[in-house]
This record gives C-alpha cells, sequence and structure tokens, in this order.
C-alpha cells in the first residue's frame, strides 16, 4: 500500500464520520426535542400562577403560540 494512502485515508474516514456523526445526533436531538418539547402548557400555568395571575386559556394557548412561532 502506498504512502500517501496510508496517511490519507485514516483522516479521510476521521473527517466522513465526523460529518455523519453530527448530522445523525443533530436529527437525533431534533426528534427528541418534538416529542419532549422543553416546556408544556401545564408548565405555563405554573409560572403564571407563581406570578399571582390566573391564566385563562386563551392567555396559555397565546404563549405556547408565541414560542412555536420563535423557533
Amino acid at each position: 500500500m502506498p504512502l500517501w494512502l496510508e496517511i490519507t485515508l485514516p483522516i479521510l474516514t476521521l473527517i466522513i464520520g465526523l460529518v455523519v456523526g453530527f448530522f445523525l445526533s443533530r436529527k437525533y436531538f431534533q426528534n427528541y426535542l418534538e416529542k419532549n418539547p422543553p416546556i408544556n402548557e401545564q408548565m405555563v400555568r405554573a409560572m403564571m400562577s407563581q406570578m399571582g395571575r390566573t391564566p385563562s386559556e386563551k392567555q396559555v394557548r397565546q404563549v405556547m403560540a408565541s414560542m412555536k412561532q420563535a423557533k
């Protein structure tokens, strides 16, 4: 096996592995966040209640919609 191939093949394999690993982990994390959102309606209600407000359903929906739009 030529010397240049012994040097470039492991480097090329490492680079390809890093790129593929990055995209696979990114896809996995996006799917995870879709299934388990970081905040839900119950958390919004709890936060509003802690601030001394009684949240209406409309207010909770507005907060959730604004968070989805911010994505």
